[in-house]
């Protein structure tokens, strides 16, 4: 072996090299980049599959909820043809006393008219309201204008007369109520021209 390799070199400062600052913050070798890259796209596809889940996990949410307000709708309103089958009953028997009370049977009058209260209560029981709008202010969405009256003495658009009493079962409509509305009469110029 030559000499010079045995012994130690000499510190020359002239020949060691600073490093400038820079240096540390330098890009990594090629397979470290590599890895960087690797680690951050699973990160991104991680964030990915998570954010899916969440979508999912929301829309099975709203699903559940939907599901559940549909089971209380079918509750609420699944005997809503029997109820329609109840009205013309409840017709029935107004008609029927009305019938007698101008014949002047009392006992008969009576009977209906008991009879009507426990339909009436039975109908409430199970959320069945009575739309019956006489003076009131025609209203389209609870009301069906079978015809049109003059009237000076009734306000323009009201009820005149109730033909047949609408019903709403827990809010919804089952029946609007037929009515008569007033109109203004028509004026001599008016009706002339």
């Amino acid at each position: 072996m030559p000499e010079d390799a045995r012994q130690p070199a000499e510190h020359d400062p002239e020949k060691t090299a600073v490093l400038p600052e820079d240096s540390f913050t330098a890009e990594p070798p090629d397979g470290s980049e590599q890895l960087r890259l690797a680690v951050a796209g699973a990160e991104a596809r991680a964030e990915e599959q998570r954010n899916l889940y969440l979508r999912a996990l929301a829309e099975f949410d709203n699903f559940r909820k939907r599901a559940q307000r549909d089971v209380e709708q079918a509750h609420k309103y699944g005997f809503e043809r029997f109820a329609q089958d109840l009205l013309a009953v409840a017709d029935s028997l107004e008609a029927g006393i009305a019938l007698a009370t101008s014949g002047g049977d009392r006992s008969l009058v009576e009977g209906q008219q008991a009879t009507l209260r426990l339909l009436r209560s039975a109908m409430e029981k199970h959320g069945i309201r009575e739309i019956d709008p006489a003076g009131a202010r025609f209203d389209p969405e609870h009301h069906e204008a079978i015809a049109v009256q003059e009237s000076e003495t009734v306000e323009p658009d009201a009820v005149v007369q109730v033909v047949q009493k609408g019903y709403q079962l827990h809010g919804r409509l089952l029946r609007p109520a037929r009515v008569i509305v007033a109109r203004a009469p028509l004026t001599k110029s008016r009706a002339d021209a």
